[in-house]
């Protein structure tokens, strides 16, 4: 059974040579005493315990054979199912030597929350550059996630939410070009994207009627086809099909008014028709808090909203509060009832 309540979270350790293991080890320091938060790492068990060993973090790792054993040992030590790299990874040294191991520590999360021994699955953040040149053929996490899922002859229909200090965005489309974001953008994907959110924010996050608002493409909102007609001709005839459809839908708002705190109180998610229209005002808000949360899929997901901090490893200086906040906001989804 998909999100059981006594089930832990499984969390991926991500890119070796980033900032994965050094968060991981401060998330679990932070959340050891909360039995009900409790968590264990898909990832290289000795590369671990050498990134605590640098960072001189009293850590302790303990080997599992299956999630069920993690809730034991999680107040003494960091549960890990071990996956062991074939190359050792360097810190601020990505390698795709490492790549097979990175993505099947992705595949293990999946089938555990697939069968239900894991509550929901939360991601450390991958170097997608490194994971190309070992043959990746995904855009990123989310729609390899989805990939998954469909090959495990689940339904996915992967929408990107950020969340932070009250407010949620999604990015209708995401990491393309600029440029391309007007050939894109189609009413169908405004339309599917919108869907998804209501639902998953009705039944997952327990909000009754979600309000979406949806932003235009063009300054001040095209500004009745004067700086562009994507508004008229896309945007707000996908706006007219979801209110015949009954979702409470607002826009398309001009972009540069619609997240001051009064306006943004407005709504329970802003569908934004490109990456950074969605990500400028979550990270603005809450930069080191910041939640990327995947909905459309069987099982909740969660990740840290940040990169893999390179530059970071194993200096001591990274910051675990965004990954605090996506184990805790997993843990959260995963533990309220799913309504129909």
């Amino acid at each position: 059974m998909l999100g059981n309540c006594l089930a832990p979270l499984a969390l991926t350790m991500g890119e070796p040579a980033g900032i994965g293991p050094d968060i991981t080890a401060l998330a679990w320091l932070a959340l050891k005493e909360r039995v009900d938060r409790h968590f264990f790492v898909i990832g290289d068990r000795s590369h671990l315990e050498s990134r605590f060993g640098h960072l001189r973090l009293d850590v302790p790792v303990a080997a599992i054979g299956s999630p069920s054993e993690a809730a034991a040992v999680f107040t003494r030590a960091i549960p890990v199912f071990d996956i062991a790299f074939t190359h050792h990874p360097e810190a601020g040294k990505p390698s795709s030597h490492t790549a097979t191991q990175v993505i099947a520590f992705i595949d293990q999360a999946v089938r555990f929350a697939m069968d239900g021994t894991a509550a929901a699955v939360v991601t450390n953040p991958i170097q997608k550059e490194t994971l190309y040149s070992a043959g990746f053929a995904h855009e990123g996490h989310t729609d390899y996630l989805a990939h998954l899922v469909r090959k495990a002859g689940g339904r996915a229909e992967p929408v990107m939410m950020l969340c932070a200090a009250g407010l949620r965005t999604i990015p209708v489309t995401i990491h393309i070009p600029l440029r391309r974001v007007a050939f894109d953008l189609t009413g169908d994907r405004i339309i599917s994207q919108a869907r998804v959110a209501a639902r998953d924010l009705a039944s997952r996050f327990g909000i009754p009627s979600p309000r979406l608002g949806i932003t235009g493409l063009n300054p001040h909102a095209g500004e009745g086809g004067a700086m562009g007609d994507e508004e008229q001709a896309v945007i707000a005839p996908a706006i007219a099909v979801l209110r015949s459809e009954g979702l409470n839908v607002e826009g398309p708002l001009p972009a540069d008014t619609a997240f001051h705190e009064e306006a943004r109180a407005r709504f329970d998610a802003i569908l934004c028709m490109y990456h950074d229209q969605a990500l400028i005002p979550v990270k603005t808000v809450d930069f080191h808090g910041g939640v990327n949360c995947t909905l459309g899929l069987p099982f909740v997901r969660t990740s840290p909203d940040h990169g893999t901090g390179l530059a970071l490893a194993a200096s001591g200086r990274a910051k675990p509060t965004s990954l605090i906040a996506a184990l805790e906001l997993a843990s959260e989804l995963a533990r309220r009832p799913v309504s129909p």
